[in-house]
């Protein structure tokens, strides 16, 4: 499947009722995804759970490949999870940190994250360096080459920002971590889905994503990638009988496999759901869908641009489908609110999401437009022509 407008729209009801310009908090399902989610629930709803994940094995077996391959990882690389934040924490916290050992990472750092770099910083007495952007926003690489020694224990960054429109460069980044042998965390939460993402070329060690956003699967799914060399140098965190079975009275043996990751319970009309959203972003390609999502969202800012009364907030040289913003004298609050009573959705950013990033810039909330591949050049006017007649508090 080409990126056939279309088609995609007919695949995505909810267009026909709004503009739904929110897809970096949660996308609209593609139908087949819904389809496959509702069948599996029918299946449980009349044989049961076990039997319905029974009968549909082989199926949920193929998700790891799905992931795999969108990620040109290995499937035993691939865990998947309950949401991008268990992915992300098993990494994290399988890791061992001790005095003076250093975490470095980005302005621009999702506050999930760094509220963990706290925690492990206080528990262990680990200190976070926050490496300096360069003149555009981006993480200076330089400056992170030069930040290296050996009490560097880790790298880890968040790729696209939850909000400034940033796209970091993560190959650039990995490139030093691979000379440097210094373990990469990758959240790519609000990068997959809206651009390629090759774990090999851009040098990760692991990676987390949520299905819930511009991949257009359901809530309750995520995914975790760990390079096969280092994820069996490493114990999860927490692990149950599937991570790790009961070999033994006095003794477990954690899986060959990403899944020592994974705890046995999980929501397979979820997982199902997330497969075929791979599926259907794989069936259009991620090539012409990031060109299309840097096509609306160029157009979006450029008509903001152009508003005397807006001020755009983003950040980087090749800045990604997130188009943050502000109206003078209108509260981000009230802009998204007149936005849903015209049947448009977009959303705010808090400061308290991204801290450094904003206390460094003074950003006050922020409207967060993030237009996906399903959106046309009507809605982008439509945003557009709201947030030119929006009356000043």
């Amino acid at each position: 499947m080409a990126l056939d407008l279309e088609r995609v729209r007919a695949d995505t009801p909810g267009v026909q009722r709004r503009a739904f310009m929110h897809n970096a908090g949660s996308a609209l399902m593609p139908a087949p995804v819904v389809r496959d989610m509702k069948n599996h629930l029918d299946l449980e709803a009349e044989i049961g759970g076990y039997a319905a994940a029974a009968a549909r094995a082989q199926e949920l077996e193929d998700v790891y490949l799905k992931v795999a391959r969108l990620l040109n990882a290995s499937a035993d690389e691939i865990a998947l999870t309950e949401n991008a934040t268990v992915a992300w924490q098993m990494a994290f916290y399988a890791l061992q940190f001790g005095p003076g050992d250093r975490i470095l990472t980005a302005q621009a750092e999702y506050a999930a994250n760094y509220v963990a770099f706290l925690q492990v910083a206080r528990r262990t007495g680990a200190v976070i360096d926050v490496v300096p952007s360069d003149g555009e926003g981006m993480l200076d690489v330089a400056a992170l080459e030069r930040m290296i020694d050996h009490r560097v224990k880790l790298i880890a960054v968040t790729w696209v920002p939850t909000n400034g429109g940033l796209t970091n460069p993560a190959a650039e980044i990995g490139q030093v971590a691979r000379a440097h042998g210094i373990p990469y965390l990758l959240d790519a939460c609000q990068a997959v889905g809206q651009m390629e993402v090759d774990v090999q070329a851009l040098g990760c060690d692991m990676l987390s994503a949520t299905g819930r956003k511009f991949l257009r699967g359901p809530r309750g799914t995520g995914f975790l990638y760990v390079r096969r060399e280092l994820m069996r140098r490493l114990e999860p965190p927490m692990i149950d009988h599937f991570a790790a079975p009961w070999v033994a009275m006095d003794r477990y043996q954690l899986r060959e496999d990403a899944r020592r990751f994974e705890t046995w319970e999980n929501n397979y009309a979820a997982r199902l759901g997330l497969g075929a959203a791979v599926d259907y972003a794989l069936e259009i390609g991620m090539g012409p869908i990031r060109e299309r999502c840097l096509h609306l969202a160029g157009r979006l800012r450029a008509g903001l641009h152009s508003l005397g009364s807006a001020r755009v907030h983003d950040l980087g040289r090749s800045p990604s489908a997130i188009v943050s913003f502000t109206i003078d004298g209108v509260p981000a609050a009230e802009v998204v609110a007149a936005a849903g009573r015209a049947s448009i959705t977009i959303g705010v950013s808090d400061p308290a999401s991204t801290r450094l990033d904003a206390e460094a810039r003074s950003l006050p909330p922020v409207v967060r437009a993030s237009p996906h591949y399903y959106n046309s050049e009507d809605e982008i006017d439509q945003l557009l022509d709201l947030c030119t007649n929006l009356p000043a508090a």
